[in-house]
């Protein structure tokens, strides 16, 4: 029935391979323009070293700059697997009247949030001040002493224009009140960084715990699991302090919810049902269409919050997510010489998701006979297809379901699956 899953090894074999000769013709390439990150080692900042805007990474010297010559600070974090990152890239930061802009009227630092994971906090601390949510590519503008002025995440070529411009008129024109506010974001990132011995005794308890999961609970969404929102991230370790909540306090309804949570992630496209492990987020409210990123860190985490359920509700859909990850750990994500890779892109063939989405004329010329009861267990019948007519696996159905539907024993399914 399902024989696809024996192409997943042999199809990422070889778009490593096609990816690996694309570097290497690259490498060989005559460029237009290159900049100062083309002696990094860091694979995003190289990602960015023919760029025409004159990005150079973080250094004193380039801070020593911006204060000798009075100019703003242009610092943008990323990292080399940001879908978002390649997007603005491509569309805003190869243009070259953005890096006319750009080169004119800042000094311009480009930072792989996985080697400056310091530098990335402290900014990313700032942009969640200013904006109320944080994301990459992280781009701050700042005064030459580094303190912030402006943050925000991905912007379109027009969007990110007229913000270079309104900020360097305010600051040739307005510096000391540029000054003001920078002064202000600055003493808020300090504030959110003090570590102070409290005036009073503000140890937990059972009450205080209570009144914090009240709070908490008109957030939640009982139906689809996560928290409310048109976007959805797993949040493992929430998951986990309700989980044990529930346990210790005999709490039925966050149990049921975290379970219900729980469910739906591993049933969802938020999870490669043929290859395991977790992508980054949900784009939409019922873990159906995923950013197509995967993440160390958050497989990890995600790892150890279903083998803690698996431990409490005997669920064995959750012993079968913790075996496909591991297994997909091991096979994509361990280097030979023992280390992890951090992350998995979104993109293959400069398209987000095509590696992770089928079209229904190739999963038929696989799979044959078996296609309609693929189609019905992996939620492909009476779907809307996603981008370019293709689809995400999901499962709809719990097994149980599925195989008294379709009049089938587990281990009919167990083979037909394998």
């Amino acid at each position: 029935m399902f024989r696809i899953k024996l192409l997943i090894p042999a199809l990422l074999s070889l778009f490593l391979i096609v990816s690996a000769c694309k570097g290497e013709s690259e490498k060989q390439e005559k460029h237009e323009f290159t900049n100062a990150l083309v002696d990094e080692t860091s694979p995003y900042l190289l990602q960015h070293a023919h760029n025409p805007v004159n990005w150079r990474p973080w250094s004193e010297e380039a801070l020593e700059e911006a204060a000798r010559e009075d100019k703003l600070v242009l610092v943008s974090i990323g990292y080399s697997s940001c879908h978002w990152c390649h997007v603005m890239e491509e569309e805003t930061f190869e243009d070259t009247a953005v890096a006319e802009l750009m080169n004119k009227n800042f000094i311009n630092i480009k930072v792989d949030r996985e080697e400056r994971p310091d530098i990335d906090q402290v900014y990313m601390t700032a942009l969640q001040l200013l904006q109320g949510s944080g994301g990459w590519p992280l781009n701050v503008i700042t005064l030459p002493d580094g303190k912030p002025l402006y943050g925000g995440t991905y912007h379109t070529k027009e969007e990110w224009m007229t913000v270079l411009q309104e900020i360097s008129s305010l600051y040739k024109e307005s510096p000391e009140r540029a000054r003001e506010y920078a002064d202000k974001v600055a003493q808020g990132i300090q504030a959110v960084n003090l570590v102070s011995k409290p005036a009073e005794d503000q140890s937990l308890n059972q009450q205080k715990v209570n009144q914090i999961v009240n709070t908490w609970e008109p957030q939640w969404d009982l139906e689809y699991g996560g928290q409310k929102g048109q976007q959805k991230f797993m949040l493992p370790v929430n998951l986990s302090f309700l989980m044990q909540f529930a346990y210790l306090g005999q709490e039925e309804h966050a149990l049921s919810f975290v379970r219900t949570t729980m469910d739906q992630m591993a049933r969802g496209g938020v999870y490669d049902q043929l290859g395991g492990g977790f992508y980054r987020y949900s784009t939409d409210d019922r873990w159906q269409v995923p950013h197509f990123e995967k993440m160390l860190y958050d497989n990890a985490q995600l790892i150890a919050l279903y083998a803690e359920g698996y431990s409490l509700l005997k669920n064995q859909e959750y012993a079968k997510v913790i075996e496909e990850t591991t297994n997909w750990l091991e096979r994509e994500m361990r280097h030979p010489d023992g280390a992890y890779y951090a992350a998995l892109d979104a993109d293959s063939e400069g398209e987000e998701g095509k590696f992770y989405t089928w079209k229904t004329d190739s999963l038929e010329t696989v799979l044959g006979s078996s296609y309609d009861e693929f189609a019905a267990y992996y939620g492909i019948q009476g779907r809307q297809p996603w981008e370019n007519n293709t689809y995400i696996l999901s499962r709809p159905q719990t097994d149980s379901v599925f195989m008294t539907s379709n009049g089938m024993d587990k281990k009919t399914l167990d083979r037909r699956k394998a």
